[in-house]
């Protein structure tokens, strides 16, 4: 997939995640983006997990089903940074 394609694809699934998950994430377009990205990754390897059987590092393309998956995939990497960076109240 070209360049313009990733950008676009993170862009989507990034703000859509964003709306989507509860609460605040911090960050602007480029973190938008980025967790898109990500996101498209994390899906497109579990996709392809379950369809072959085998982890490949794959990412979902430009289409609705392709979106679908890099949105779950944004949902799933902003759950995972909110675990990282989460600080404990004491």
């Amino acid at each position: 997939m070209n360049i313009i394609a990733w950008i676009i694809l993170g862009l989507l699934a990034g703000a859509i995640a964003k709306a989507i998950y509860p609460g605040r994430q911090g960050g602007g377009i480029l973190a938008t983006m980025i967790l898109g990205i990500i996101g498209a990754f994390i899906g497109g390897s579990i996709v392809s997990l379950i369809n072959t059987g085998t982890l490949q590092l794959t990412a979902s393309t430009l289409s609705i089903p392709g979106l679908i998956v890099a949105i779950i995939g944004a949902i799933i990497a902003i759950f995972i940074w909110g675990l990282i960076t989460r600080r404990s109240t004491v």
